[in-house]
């Protein structure tokens, strides 16, 4: 068994039958969050504030723990999609590229993603994702303030783990609304549900500057059977193919560079309490 795979099926283990209210929320497994996600009694709904695809903030609570989750149900292919950058052809806007996305994040132990489930709402199916907590504000807001953040080795860090992220499930959207930005300086993104076209090359290789060692890695790893039993529910397998052909060239480009683009995450102290680094 592949390390890639040994850390899949332990992503996929029953959760511990630990009460959700003797857990701090900052504390909770992905396991946990998706159990409440998926279980939780929905109590209140409104219009998320921002996003343009009808998404929903919705609160969430079992009993012991009381939530926030963004639901999601858009589906929609389009033949045509003409926006102001592009024409874009069998263009697909949906829900199950948010779930697809969280489960490539852990795989790759990149944890910039929040856990997303599939849940039916409203008699359709639809993402369930937790609502981040603690947001200081977006991207947006932080270039519009001028600021910057304590630990820039950490920051850069992220930034750039997330443009190799989007540079391989294409994803089309990321914008500065998106790009979530915690009271301890972690990055958070979120909304993937116009991810995974199916160019077989990325299309912005100069934001592939540099990446975690690990993470490297792990994108060796991917392989056709362990993204199909991961992710086979939510892409199909033309979206896969052009994935792993995104995925071969992103790893020669950093092979090609050599080792002075490798970095270890994490470790800078800071850095390290502000994304978890997940043990081989």
């Amino acid at each position: 068994m592949s390390n890639l795979t040994a850390a899949l099926a332990l992503s996929l283990l029953v959760v511990a039958a630990v009460p959700l209210a003797q857990t701090e929320t900052a504390q909770l497994t992905d396991a946990q969050i998706e159990q409440f996600l998926s279980k939780a009694r929905v109590t209140r709904t409104r219009s998320a504030p921002k996003g343009i695809t009808g998404s929903t903030r919705a609160t969430l609570t079992d009993g012991t723990l009381t939530h926030e989750a963004h639901i999601q149900t858009i589906d929609e292919t389009v033949r045509e999609f003409r926006s102001m950058r592009e024409v874009e052809f069998n263009f697909r806007d949906s829900w199950t590229f948010n779930i697809a996305a969280y489960k490539i994040d852990r795989m790759l132990g990149l944890h910039l993603v929040p856990v997303s489930v599939e849940r039916y709402w409203n008699g359709k199916r639809s993402a369930f994702t937790w609502w981040v907590d603690d947001v200081m504000m977006d991207e947006g807001e932080r270039l519009a303030k001028r600021l910057q953040a304590p630990d820039l080795r950490c920051w850069n860090d992220q930034v750039r783990l997330l443009r190799v992220f989007d540079q391989l499930i294409e994803n089309i959207d990321r914008n500065l609304g998106n790009m979530l930005i915690t009271t301890k300086w972690r990055i958070w993104a979120i909304d993937h549900t116009r991810a995974f076209r199916r160019s077989p090359t990325p299309r912005a290789p100069k934001d592939l500057t540099k990446i975690d060692r690990t993470v490297l890695a792990r994108l060796q790893e991917l392989d056709e059977p362990t993204l199909k039993k991961a992710v086979g529910r939510y892409l199909d397998p033309y979206e896969i193919k052009a994935l792993l052909q995104r995925r071969d060239f992103i790893v020669a480009h950093f092979q090609a560079m050599g080792e002075e683009v490798l970095f270890d995450r994490g470790s800078e102290p800071a850095c390290a309490d502000t994304v978890p680094v997940v043990p081989r």
